[in-house]
């Protein structure tokens, strides 16, 4: 009888532990374990041009945008930074600074308009395809790809853009 209870005492305790951990997921925006190992251990290199980024990642953030063209400015380019349009050709997102390594693209960029905001996104790519992995709004003046990746690491960006 003794036996019993503790065998079932036992396969509680772990139903309920199974339970627990089986419960446990990525909260929403959160960078998962596996992506967040690849950001902190890949070798960005530094992409200083929209040109310079792989063909699949310039086509996963005009996806990304919704737009029929890729609608980014070059670094220090002219873009539609406010809401006050003064030439509706200019885009109204720009570059600021971008690294990929053998299979990651991280892309750091400004959005203009009434309220002018930042993102990152990471993109897994290779020739044959490329998926938009995660990203979020970020906070502005991050100068370097590894300013990006010390935000992501420590939390500040937190994943799940409003507005791409």
């Amino acid at each position: 009888m003794l036996r019993t209870r503790l065998l079932c005492a036992i396969g509680v305790s772990l139903w309920s532990a199974a339970v627990i951990v089986g419960g446990q997921t990525v909260p929403p925006g959160a960078l998962s374990g596996a992506l967040r190992d690849h950001v902190k251990n890949e070798r960005f290199q530094i992409v200083t041009s929209i040109r310079g980024l792989p063909l699949g990642v310039r086509g996963g953030l005009q996806t990304l945008f919704g737009s029929q063209t890729l609608d980014i400015a070059e670094p220090a380019s002219e873009f539609q930074a406010t809401d006050v349009v003064v030439n509706p050709k200019l885009p109204h997102r720009r570059l600021a600074s971008a690294g990929c390594a053998i299979e990651y693209c991280l892309v750091y960029y400004e959005r203009g308009g009434i309220a002018h905001t930042w993102h990152v996104a990471l993109f897994h790519w290779t020739p044959a395809a490329t998926r938009f992995e995660w990203g979020g709004n970020a906070p502005g003046g991050l100068r370097t790809i590894d300013d990006v990746r010390n935000a992501i690491l420590s939390g500040v960006i937190k994943g799940q853009a409003g507005s791409w």
